[in-house]
């Protein structure tokens, strides 16, 4: 949990910091830095009210909300380099867009249509974005840990500067495929950072009773690395970890794991509804925590944002996305002989005989 506790009923926790803190923590640079994480964290907050928006319209089939995670992720692309690989776990969809991947291309996996990089052929809300080093996501939870170790390793034998970095949540802190991908990591000393995302419920769980270690960084230690715990309403905090922890993996001081503590503000997808299980209090100790107000508060009392500036940089991005829908949402879906590409490098008779006949069947229009 945030160490601080809400102030009373509707306000919210002020960031502990001041000019010249930020300074030292951040650089002479402090104010643009964070101007631009908090742009990133408000596209992420719109884009997921439009997006549920969608989904209960029947125009989104399926979509999993980052409400409360926002400051994680924005920080955490901040932080990267544009060499490292992110393995994301259900709501980094965040690090892709700030990493560079376009909107339009991400909401056409959305809609599933003829743009989408997947094809269609993966979840909605579930993006791929090769060219920011951005992989798949799965709905398998933990499997991405030790595809981040594989490739940490991979990239440390290549002799390549840069990190793997693994999102997963509290939940996925206790799979397998954890328990797999830390014990190599900590036995390879590969340059992986460990993002445990711990927003305090896995679904309906939560995390008192799914694990017994009451500080999840702390498990690190059996697989003999570092673990330590942050703040994950707290940019300033999680931007510092993981800049801090970047550095030592590229010094080759082995892996890392940093858990972000955070309040989940949102059902765990469009198909949960959380009134049913969490305690009624959970709602205003979370608004109390709310990352992006939070920021917000501390650009504004340090002069740094104007409400003038902020309302016009929401409209801003509100423009932005409405635009982004309209142009793809219209797009046909994918061509029936999408599926038939990217199964094989090289066809080979048999797949060659399915497609031409499956072409045959579907009236000869396959280019």
């Amino acid at each position: 949990m945030p160490a601080q506790s809400p102030g009373g009923s509707g306000s919210v926790v002020p960031l502990p910091y001041d000019a010249d803190r930020l300074a030292r923590l951040m650089g002479p640079g402090w104010a643009e830095l964070l101007q631009r994480i908090y742009r990133g964290m408000l596209l992420g907050r719109i884009l997921d009210q439009r997006l549920l928006g969608l989904q209960r319209q029947g125009r989104v089939g399926f979509y999993g909300p980052a409400m409360g995670q926002e400051a994680t992720n924005a920080a955490v692309a901040a932080a990267l380099g544009k060499e490292d690989w992110v393995f994301p776990g259900l709501r980094e969809q965040l690090v892709a867009l700030l990493r560079g991947h376009p909107l339009p291309v991400y909401l056409a996996q959305l809609f599933g249509n003829e743009k989408d990089p997947a094809h269609g052929r993966q979840m909605p809300c579930h993006p791929t974005a090769r060219e920011v080093h951005y992989v798949s996501m799965s709905s398998v939870i933990g499997n991405q840990v030790p595809q981040a170790v594989g490739t940490a390793w991979a990239l440390r034998r290549k002799g390549v500067p840069a990190i793997a970095v693994a999102f997963f949540g509290d939940g996925a802190s206790s799979s397998g495929d954890f328990h797999a991908g830390l014990n190599f990591a900590g036995v390879l000393r590969a340059p992986v950072l460990f993002v445990l995302t711990n927003n305090q419920w896995a679904i309906s769980l939560p995390s008192s009773r799914q694990s017994a270690v009451a500080i999840l960084a702390e498990k690190a230690r059996a697989y003999g690395f570092a673990g330590s715990r942050v703040d994950g309403t707290d940019p300033v905090a999680v931007f510092c970890a993981v800049q801090e922890a970047r550095e030592a993996l590229l010094k080759g001081d082995g892996p890392r794991l940093l858990e972000s503590v955070f309040y989940r503000m949102a059902p765990h997808s469009s198909s949960d509804d959380p009134t049913r299980y969490q305690p009624p209090t959970w709602s205003e100790e979370a608004r109390a925590h709310d990352p992006l107000e939070r920021l917000e508060a501390m650009l504004e009392h340090l002069g740094v944002m104007r409400a003038s500036a902020r309302d016009l940089l929401r409209e801003e991005i509100e423009t932005e996305i409405r635009r982004a829908i309209q142009a793809t949402e219209p797009l046909p879906p994918p061509g029936p002989e999408s599926l038939f590409e990217d199964t094989f490098q090289d066809p080979f008779p048999p797949l060659t005989e399915e497609r031409d006949r499956f072409d045959t069947e579907q009236g000869g229009h396959f280019p």
